[in-house]
């Protein structure tokens, strides 16, 4: 789990997504649902407004552009809220770039893994995330968020 520093309530909020989240909506609606990707980084804006948080949303299937977005998160102080896709099994890369942060990340999936195959199964984004939120569908994001402001305002208590 990410440590937070005591005292630091991060007021940006980085929700970043990786490969193939740009086709939701089209790529197989019985497993991922109808949302797009459109409705939900209006759902995330939506909710980090309402919890204060000035919000970055981002997907791509590049894995450079996802560590390059984490390396910004770290250079801003903000908390991070992850959909790494296929990246959560494979990246070594996206691993050691998180493991840098010191404010909340939140792991989430729109499907839940652990009842898919194998190869789904053994998330290494997991190690490092303080929650992660599977198989909620797309409101797994406003979950995800609601979990930053909660574990952020636990950290300077």
């Amino acid at each position: 789990m990410a440590d937070t520093k005591a005292g630091m309530v991060p007021g940006r909020l980085f929700v970043l997504n990786g490969p193939n989240l740009n086709m939701l909506g089209l790529r197989e609606p019985g497993v991922y649902g109808r949302a797009t990707i459109e409705d939900i980084e209006a759902c995330c804006r939506r909710t980090a407004a309402e919890l204060g948080f000035d919000v970055f949303f981002g997907q791509t299937s590049a894995e450079h552009q996802l560590v390059d977005w984490v390396h910004d998160a770290f250079r801003q102080s903000a908390a991070v809220v992850i959909n790494p896709a296929g990246y959560s099994f494979t990246s070594v890369a996206l691993l050691d770039a998180l493991r840098m942060l010191e404010t909340p990340i939140v792991e989430v999936h729109i499907t839940n893994i652990h009842s898919r195959g194998e190869v789904y199964q053994r998330s290494l984004v997991s190690t490092v995330a303080g929650a992660v939120i599977a198989g909620a569908g797309p409101y797994g994001y406003d979950l995800a968020i609601r979990t930053i402001s909660r574990l952020t305002r636990e950290a300077v208590v």
